[in-house]
């Protein structure tokens, strides 16, 4: 009988590695609006040549930056930085009204990539504003949306609430109210807000339709359906996305004892999961799905990993992109 080979260092470590269950939120990731501004900078690219400037980063995710400046895109803070003749896109946040005033000033060739369900909220803000209503604007002081949404209005016709403190001492003027908000804040944070200002505003006029965006609740909801059931959430976005810090807010207020946010799967420190047995994993609206599978390589560098995927909502949103002509043509 023929004696099987011994084990070798990596048989032996290959076996050692601890189990670890990993479920995998959905839905997560790209929403309709970041593929949509994605692929306006990618189609403008193909069509005007290179480079294809961006007023800000396009959305909230340095990989997706990174990834689309090897493309031919150059991302600026303003419109003073695009050279005479040049290209440029505005973010998906969605910018003030001076913004494309100043580009038409100069001529310029811009194409708009703000999300659809933001400009949703710009168009409300200034109905609620031509009838007179002074608006509360639920969202986050110095965000890209917020600053956008203040910008469709002349000043000093909305006030910004960031906090159900804020809304107990809120003073707006006397007369008609309304109230508007930012599209990626936490459902459950918002709900709060909302009922303090109802309380004390009773006649305060609010959306037609929820303001906060499908893609963010329906991420939220998914993590809510399995952060208990984790002992360690992974959310996978950059700092400066709004959308991706509630998630790590749910996940924890939704009974995970731990949450973190990586951008990359090389950022994660893999020990946190030790003696963990099942883990959470999602990833913001402006995450791609790369981003998740770099996380579970960088799990299973450690673990070995198992998978399920926990579908609370089926997306089939899309948002058409513009067409995009050469000037003269």
């Amino acid at each position: 009988m023929t004696a099987l080979p011994a084990p070798t260092e990596d048989d032996m470590a290959t076996t050692a590695k601890p189990p670890l269950h990993v479920l995998l939120a959905g839905p997560r990731g790209f929403c309709a609006g970041v593929d949509r501004a994605i692929k306006i900078v990618e189609q403008a690219i193909q069509t005007f040549g290179r480079p294809v400037y961006v007023r800000h980063e396009i959305v909230h995710n340095k990989f997706v930056v990174e990834n689309l400046e090897t493309q031919g895109a150059i991302f600026v803070e303003e419109l003073h930085e695009v050279p005479q003749g040049a290209p440029v896109v505005f973010s998906a946040h969605g910018v003030p009204k001076s913004v494309p005033a100043e580009a038409r000033g100069r001529n310029m060739l811009y194409l708009d990539a703000t999300c659809p369900l933001v400009s949703k909220i710009h168009r409300e803000a200034e109905r609620h504003q031509a009838a007179g209503r002074h608006i509360l604007l639920i969202g986050h002081q110095g965000h890209p949306e917020v600053i956008g949404t203040l910008g469709q209005l002349p000043e000093g016709t909305a006030t910004l609430i960031e906090t159900v403190e804020d809304a107990e001492r809120a003073t707006p003027p006397e007369g008609p109210l309304a109230f508007t908000t930012q599209t990626t804040l936490s459902v459950d944070d918002t709900a709060g807000i909302v009922a303090a200002l109802q309380r004390r505003f009773p006649h305060m006029v609010g959306p037609g339709k929820e303001d906060i965006c499908y893609a963010t609740t329906n991420r939220q909801a998914a993590v809510k359906a399995i952060a208990a059931r984790a002992g360690l959430f992974v959310v996978v976005g950059a700092p400066n996305s709004s959308n991706s810090v509630r998630l790590r807010e749910v996940a924890e207020r939704a009974g995970c004892p731990k949450a973190v946010m990586v951008q990359r799967g090389r950022d994660l420190d893999t020990s946190l999961a030790d003696g963990v047995s099942v883990l959470g994993l999602t990833a913001g609206a402006s995450a791609p799905e790369v981003l998740v599978d770099e996380v579970l390589s960088r799990l299973r560098e450690r673990f070995s990993v198992t998978t399920e995927e926990v579908v609370v909502a089926v997306e089939d949103i899309t948002f058409r992109v513009p067409p995009m002509h050469r000037p003269g043509r």
